[in-house]
């Protein structure tokens, strides 16, 4: 590659970080304005009960706005960057792979944002009834501090949304190769395994709460399974026939 090929890549990337930065700038703002109601609207939520939020410092309150701010921006931007990173390849695929490439970008956000509604709806107040309760058995004064709730949420929340990600990643493995369907197949004892672990990491130790997160992740990798199996037929049918 020669000196006038890197100019022009290098001008192409500084393009398309600028539009990124521009977005995330845009959404920051939007997270700016809207933080004091997201943060509301989680407060009264009744997942948990009623827990008061405490202050230890005087920026406490300010922390968690703006990085109440910054998640926004960045959970808006995520869909942005991925179809510019596509963009940014597109010259160097053929039509059909950027085309199939591109449904990827939704999907991936969706899962993301699937795996946020899972992880908060179900797992994070499973976890937090079951602190609240060995709090309550040793006899300590339960006093929650809003930074302390906040760390605790993400910590449960961000994990399960990237382990929704799966079907994405298997798919996109199996599209350049590195997967089959017989590979998948003979290492599903060892992904159960994985993912019974990942589901005890995350969840209270008790049965039935290992049971409302370990399974929903088992059926998402034996959906993938599938999916990457259709795929890859679908390959190895336009390779035998590569004018239909």
């Amino acid at each position: 590659m020669g000196q006038e090929d890197w100019i022009v890549h290098l001008t192409e990337v500084r393009k398309r970080l600028i539009v990124i930065a521009i977005w995330f700038v845009a959404a920051l703002g939007a997270g700016l304005y809207l933080s004091t109601d997201i943060l509301r609207y989680l407060k009264s939520q009744p997942l948990i009960g009623e827990i008061h939020w405490n202050v230890f410092g005087f920026t406490d309150g300010l922390m968690i706005y703006m990085k109440c701010a910054l998640l926004f921006a960045l959970l808006f931007t995520v869909p942005v960057f991925l179809y510019q990173a596509w963009a940014f390849v597109k010259p160097g695929l053929t039509e059909r792979e950027a085309s199939s490439a591109l449904p990827y970008i939704p999907v991936a956000f969706a899962l993301f944002l699937g795996g946020v509604a899972f992880s908060y709806w179900v797992v994070f107040p499973m976890m937090v009834r079951f602190m609240m309760r060995m709090n309550q058995t040793v006899g300590a004064a339960e006093t929650y501090g809003i930074d302390n709730y906040f760390a605790f949420l993400f910590q449960i929340v961000f994990p399960m949304a990237i382990a929704f990600e799966l079907p994405v990643v298997l798919l996109f493995l199996t599209k350049i190769g590195l997967l089959t369907p017989q590979l998948l197949k003979t290492s599903r004892k060892y992904a159960y395994l994985a993912l019974t672990i990942t589901g005890s990491c995350i969840s209270p130790p008790d049965m039935m709460s290992h049971l409302s997160v370990t399974v929903p992740l088992i059926l998402l990798f034996e959906i993938s399974v599938l999916a990457a199996g259709w795929q890859w037929r679908a390959m190895q049918h336009r390779e035998a026939n590569p004018t239909t």
